[in-house]
């Protein structure tokens, strides 16, 4: 019975020191598993496709025609 005895204690142990982990951790962890659970698996971050681009419009310029050049 000595052995079934050890092997309780060691994985009451183990069961303590993981929930210690996980309560000291817990900001850590959740925020990581929310990323992971956002993430998609499917698509590359390193790759960007032309549709990720935004194209500039008339409205993103500035407008130049009123500025005035410096004198030399």
């Amino acid at each position: 019975m000595g052995k079934a005895k050890e092997a309780v204690v060691v994985a009451g142990a183990l069961a303590f020191a993981w929930l210690a982990i996980e309560l000291a951790l817990k900001p850590f962890l959740s925020k990581a598993r929310d990323s992971v659970d956002k993430s998609d698996p499917a698509r590359d971050p390193d790759e960007v496709s032309a549709a990720d681009v935004p194209i500039p419009t008339t409205d993103d310029l500035p407008d130049v025609s009123a500025s005035q050049t410096a004198d030399a």
